[in-house]
């Protein structure tokens, strides 16, 4: 695809993507070589949609910031954006929901990594000004983004799409006939 002049923002919500992993993939806290790798959404979306790309990682930071988590964030292309509030503040989704407001007003087609429903009024205003993509899981994503892809809201699964795992994750699926190995399930 030839390159464009106005970047693509891909919005990482990685508490909500971990916590997915964590509670409905897993059952339990993902190991290290279970967590995505970020970079490769980036990558993807560049293949896809061209570039240039601008990766913002969203944090909640209770006490110390992770510096070796943001430092690797920072060398994979992305931009940290840490955060701290009250104690019931979600303040990566109240970010995020801010972020995908602020860029009403900006060129810029629009990546949210999420599974969360939070943001569906904010994805729902960006649809037809601009490309609009949503990356999650398919069986776990809000119901209320499939509504949207009649919209013109483009959907990546994570792993089955931008293959951004190095392991095969135990995730149940419907699949197409032409996918279905049945080696797979012996």
């Amino acid at each position: 695809m030839a390159t464009r002049e106005h970047p693509s923002y891909v919005l990482v919500d990685g508490e909500n993507i971990d916590a997915t992993l964590g509670t409905s993939v897993f059952g339990r806290r993902p190991h290290p070589e279970e967590r995505p790798r970020w970079e490769r959404l980036l990558e993807f979306v560049e293949r896809r949609w061209g570039g240039p790309v601008q990766g913002l990682f969203f944090l909640a930071v209770k006490d110390d910031l992770p510096m070796s988590f943001v430092q690797a964030l920072v060398s994979l292309g992305y931009r940290p954006v840490p955060l701290r509030g009250g104690p019931h503040e979600k303040v990566v989704d109240l970010a995020i929901q801010r972020t995908l407001e602020a860029l009403e007003e900006r060129e810029g087609d629009v990546v949210l990594v999420s599974n969360d429903g939070d943001f569906l009024p904010h994805v729902e205003a960006l649809l037809g000004t601009r490309r609009v993509g949503l990356m999650a899981f398919e069986e776990f994503q809000n119901g209320g983004y499939r509504d949207l892809v009649a919209q013109g809201l483009e959907f990546f699964d994570l792993e089955h799409d931008v293959r951004a795992f190095n392991v095969s994750l135990p995730r149940l699926r419907v699949l197409t006939l032409d996918e279905f190995d049945p080696a797979d399930f012996l």
